[in-house]
């Protein structure tokens, strides 16, 4: 396996710097197997739902896990917090910037306030160890300095994520606050289109996945088997597996829903941190049939695609280039069916 086998030319004037209004209007490209796929939009998914189904979503929320901040000197800095290491929230991994310039205990300020100081690097040496200063609730904290962290590749100043209250970057049904990026399949739901899911006798289920690193770690290994995935915290309530057993078809709404499924299937327990990384070959436990956006080239994402379709994938990402589909966080999705050929 080659990392490039997972490589594909995504022009700048595809990825989409907003999202659309309604959420449910994004496009969704239907795969068919070896048939060409259909063009629908995400407010069309009953059509493809069936008796039997069980639709699987992430319902983590998004916290205002950017701050910008100041170094003493007066200097620029910034931490992107991913992942909480104590039950109080005040010990953090944390991207930080600029890393080589920090040092150890070293105190970075919010509008002259003390906010984060700098511990240590991360034993894996990407990431930095930082506590979370200011007296109150880190969350309360993070309300008041922080800002959404949208993806680095949307770089349009609309507003949408800049403001720690803005809920465009968060799903209709996020409830606990942990994640460092959106589970962004799920944006595209609508309160209207999860009761018409509903009323078609379909349950909707809730798993967890604590997005971190991986969203934001790039794969560099030439055969990227051997790149080292970075573990994320999931939730999965022993009920919903059961569900899953016997449901005829599990829907998973996006890729970390996928993994929270599987990693409790795979390690048999329904909580606890993941380090799973599906490419092929892969046998699936659980999931049927999985709604996801076009992900970046190169990366762990696009191998779960691979993973789950095949080589079709490519097919499918170049009818979605030429019908000029918005690509990444805020783009269209695709609905992809594991047991087609």
């Amino acid at each position: 396996m080659r990392l490039d086998d997972f490589d594909y030319r995504l022009p700048d004037e595809r990825i989409a710097q907003h999202p659309l209004e309604p959420r449910d209007s994004a496009r969704l490209l239907v795969d068919q197997g070896s048939s060409a796929p259909l063009h629908r939009h995400v407010r069309d998914l009953t059509e493809f739902l069936r008796e039997g189904d069980l639709l699987v979503v992430n319902d983590t929320k998004v916290i205002p896990a950017r701050l910008r901040l100041q170094r003493a000197t007066g200097g620029a800095a910034e931490a992107l917090l991913l992942d909480p290491l104590d039950a109080d929230r005040r010990t953090w991994e944390a991207m930080v910037r600029p890393a080589k310039k920090l040092h150890p205990g070293e105190e970075l300020f919010s509008n002259g306030t003390p906010l984060v100081r700098v511990l240590r690097r991360s034993e894996a040496g990407d990431t930095m160890l930082v506590e979370l200063l200011g007296e109150g609730d880190p969350l309360v904290l993070l309300q008041q300095h922080g800002e959404m962290p949208l993806p680095p590749y949307i770089t349009v100043s609309h507003g949408v994520g800049r403001s720690a209250g803005d809920d465009r970057y968060q799903t209709v049904y996020a409830n606990e606050p942990a994640s460092s990026a959106a589970p962004t399949a799920g944006l595209h739901f609508t309160p209207d289109l999860l009761t018409r899911i509903e009323a078609m006798g379909i349950p909707t289920r809730r798993v967890e996945l604590v997005v971190g690193l991986d969203t934001f770690k790039p794969v560099s290994a030439a055969d990227p088997r051997d790149h080292v995935i970075h573990s994320e915290r999931y939730r999965v309530d022993p009920s919903v597996l059961e569900e899953c057993a016997a449901a005829r078809r599990v829907v998973a709404a996006g890729t970390t829903s996928v993994r929270a499924l599987e990693s409790a299937a795979t390690f048999g327990t329904g909580s606890g941190r993941t380090r799973l990384f599906i490419h092929r070959p892969y046998e699936w436990k659980v999931v049927d049939v999985l709604m996801t956006n076009f992900h970046l080239p190169r990366t762990t994402l696009l191998m779960m695609i691979d993973a789950f379709v095949g080589p079709r994938w490519r097919t499918l990402y170049a009818e979605a280039l030429r019908e000029r589909y918005r690509f990444l966080s805020f783009g269209d999705a695709m609905l992809l069916d594991r047991s087609l050929s």
